[in-house]
Order: C-alpha cells, then structure tokens, then sequence
C-alpha cells in the first residue's frame, strides 16, 4: 500500500463521511456534511473530493453521470500516521510523556482508569 497522506482538517470531515458509508455522490457527501453544519457549499467539498482524489485517499468511479467516491485508505491508517506525526513533533516520539501529559492534565473516571490499566496489563503479557 502507499505511504498513507496527510489530511487536514475540513478533508478528514469529508473522509468520515466516506468511512461511515460508501461509495457515496458529491450530492450525498454534500448532504451528510450539512447535516451537522449547514455552511458546507457544494463546490467546497467538490474541491475537498479533488485534493482527496490526488492525494489518493478517494477513488471514484463513474455510474451514470455521476462520480461515486470511495476510500483508498482506512480511517485506522490516517489516525496511526496521525497519532505517530504528533507524537514524534510534540514528544520527541516518546509516548511516556504523552501519557502523563493527557493522565495529569484531565479528569478521568473510574472506567478510563480501569481501561487504562486493562490496555497496560494487556501489553505486558504480550
């Protein structure tokens, strides 16, 4: 597979829509996105659909006079290339700090306390 591309913001508004279902019409994408947020102009996520097309994150193909856009790339691999870019620019790669960053800085539950621990228990058995 090919090295998985940066997406900004207002494109990964347009790639959730495509992760959730797909393969979906400009229209529809237009439709689902205003859904949320009326503001979303066609001719925006026209342009979004392009730049996703020449990144190769979309694929299309053509039914009709319409182009139906799929995704090329997983939402698990734009959240790792993501999660990896952060942590390398803000932590110097280190996820120890990240995690005490986010532990120290937020108020967790019981539960997002238990699970922390259950995913820690899991990779030292590993």
């Amino acid at each position: 597979m090919h090295q998985v591309p940066r997406i900004s913001d207002t494109e990964w508004e347009v790639m959730n829509v495509l992760w959730n279902q797909s393969p979906l019409s400009a229209a529809q994408v237009v439709a689902r996105l205003q859904e949320t947020d009326p503001s979303w102009h066609e001719q925006t996520v026209k342009t979004l659909l392009n730049r996703l097309m020449k990144k190769q994150a979309l694929g299309y193909r053509k039914e009709g006079r319409a182009y139906l856009y799929q995704p090329l790339v997983t939402k698990e691999d734009c959240v790792g290339a993501v999660s990896e870019s952060f942590l390398t620019r803000v932590f110097g790669g280190s996820l120890q700090p990240l995690l005490a960053y986010f532990v120290e800085s937020r108020k967790l539950s019981t539960e997002e306390i238990a699970e922390l621990k259950r995913l820690i228990k899991g990779k030292e058995k590993k």
